[in-house]
């Protein structure tokens, strides 16, 4: 019997020599430092000569997961000829207690902790109790097996910490199991109060511009669903009573990008479901309140978002984003996490409606095209091509209210066909700065009315600057300038001069989930008409997110 229980006690010498030294020389309490591991025998450590050549040892990523190896050749940057290669070949392919990365990699140039020590100890003190227990391992010396005891009694302190904080993470995650508002969906949500004013000598057409300061709020609560982690299924409710100032001023032009009227009754905003198709595609079906920005990059990452980006409606993205928007529609993206990307979207804004010039395919729609190159952070560029339909029943409104109403209704209020042409790019310089912008073009058809046949084209651009962190982490500083859409061509009507769209914000971010926007909104000639007086909007914009 005796034989048997020192024969299961055998372990590599290589192994003995290796964490004596490293317990010799990982100190209690000490941070991730290069600690120097020399290559040396049991006997050389015991008699204390000269180490061999040495490797240090420097801090690596500590959020990667360890995986158990079962041969030394599943290590990517481990050689043959490495001073520890056949310490790590007997400790992986004899005892099976040395683990490796997701990646691969064993990474033997890191800094190793107590606490990291203590843990591949322990796992080799698992495996010596598994050879004990089926007692098939060969003899193994007295000296051997008091070092093994000395290194046990010398990391029980760091052994039971380990187990009581796997012990505590256990009990948190049953308890958050036992609370969680479902095993499937995440809720979150985002709360905006704003308070805004309209300022000028008159409104467009010349008639007093009278507009009260103004208070109102938004409350949206996303329910995110996911069936196999992937994928997303998104329920938005919303209610909201921000004005909508186009009446007041005479032009859309002014139009703030967060403005929202429900009547403050509950409604479903967004409603989709988002999967992919191995690596190679991604599908979102829009089941209503289809926006297009939700499902196509848009190339302005810093002023897109309505609650913590731009304060006008025209600042956020290019106005071929707001085609056909409502209703329902598909999108699809071809290669969506590679650095070319193709995406297509259909969208029927009248999709629910029966009737007759309605319908998913008898009525207004969308179609649009985008090939996006994005090869890294610093610079993304995309080309953009829509068609669209628009008709009495869908409402005529080729901009989403971001232009003059000449541009929007070139040819009033009769079906209408449009083809639309953009480029959008995007450019980080540094970690701090982002440059963005877009140009666009369409051209426009009447299809009825006594104009029919008549045809029109429009152009835009714009250009926008953002500082980000400035003054406190997460904080932006934005400038947007631009010309919204105009018509520059038409047999009917032509918007005689050109507005300009200047908008400064500052995004405060109080704390991760508040944050504070003062902005000032700049039209000068609104509606492309240089007898128009300038008008200001002015706003403050709180957005809590959860």
């Amino acid at each position: 019997m005796t034989k048997i229980f020192w024969n299961a006690l055998r372990l590599s010498p290589v192994l003995l020599g290796a964490t004596l030294l490293l317990a010799d020389r990982v100190q209690a309490n000490e941070t991730p430092a290069d600690i120097v591991v020399p290559t040396a025998t049991t006997s050389q450590v015991a008699s204390q000569v000269e180490p061999a050549p040495q490797m240090v040892i420097s801090q690596a990523p500590t959020n990667n997961s360890l995986a158990q190896v079962t041969s030394v050749s599943q290590l990517s940057d481990v050689q043959p000829t490495d001073w520890a290669f056949q310490a790590l070949q007997s400790l992986v392919e004899r005892y099976g207690c040395i683990a490796g990365y997701p990646d691969g990699t064993y990474r033997g140039n890191r800094a190793l902790t107590r606490f990291e020590f203590a843990a591949g100890l322990n796992a080799c003190l698992d495996r010596v109790n598994e050879l004990i227990a089926t007692a098939t391992a060969d003899q193994v010396t007295r000296e051997d097996l008091a070092t093994l005891q000395r290194l046990q009694e010398e990391f029980a302190a760091e052994i039971a910490t380990l187990r009581g904080r796997v012990d505590a993470l256990e009990a948190q995650t049953a308890e958050l199991e036992a609370n969680q508002f479902s095993t499937t969906t995440v809720l979150n949500g985002e709360v905006i109060f704003g308070i805004s004013d309209v300022f000028g000598d008159s409104a467009v057409g010349g008639a007093d511009l009278e507009y009260n300061t103004v208070v109102g709020a938004r409350a949206r609560l996303n329910f995110d669903t996911s069936f196999t982690g992937k994928d997303r299924l998104r329920t938005r409710l919303q209610a909201a009573n921000l004005d909508n100032n186009s009446d007041e001023t005479g032009t859309a032009m002014t139009r703030l990008g967060f403005d929202t009227n429900t009547g403050n009754d509950v409604e479903i905003d967004d409603f989709y479901y988002r999967f992919p198709i191995g690596n190679a595609a991604l599908v979102q079906l829009n089941f209503t309140n289809a926006e297009l920005d939700d499902n196509i990059f848009t190339f302005n990452p810093a002023f897109e978002s309505s609650g913590s980006g731009a304060i006008s409606r025209y600042g956020r993205f290019s106005p071929i984003y707001r085609q056909a928007e409502g209703g329902a529609g598909i999108t699809l993206t071809l290669n969506p996490d590679g650095p070319l990307s193709l995406s297509g979207a259909f969208f029927a804004p009248d999709a629910e409606d029966p009737g007759t010039g309605s319908g998913l395919f008898n009525g207004a729609y969308g179609a649009i095209g985008q090939l996006s190159w994005r090869a890294n952070d610093t610079f993304s560029i995309g080309a953009t091509y829509a068609r669209t339909y628009q008709n009495t029943e869908s409402g005529i409104n080729l901009f989403g209210s971001t232009g003059s109403a000449n541009a929007n209704a070139p040819f009033g209020e009769v079906a209408t066909e449009a083809n639309h042409y953009g480029v959008q790019a995007s450019l980080k310089l540094g970690t701090t700065l982002n440059l963005s912008g877009w140009v666009g073009y369409s051209t426009a058809d009447a299809l009825a009315g006594p104009n029919a046949g008549a045809d029109a084209n429009m152009f835009y651009w714009a250009t926008a600057l953002a500082i980000q962190d400035l003054g406190r982490e997460g904080s932006q500083l934005g400038l947007i300038f631009g010309q919204p859409p105009r018509v520059t061509d038409s047999a009917l009507v032509e918007d005689p001069d050109t507005s300009y769209h200047l908008e400064g914000l500052y995004r405060l971010q109080l704390t991760e989930n508040v944050a504070i926007t003062p902005g000032v909104l700049v039209i000068f000639n609104p509606e492309h008409n240089n007898a128009n007086d300038t008008i200001y909007v002015g706003t403050l914009r709180t957005t809590f997110s959860f």
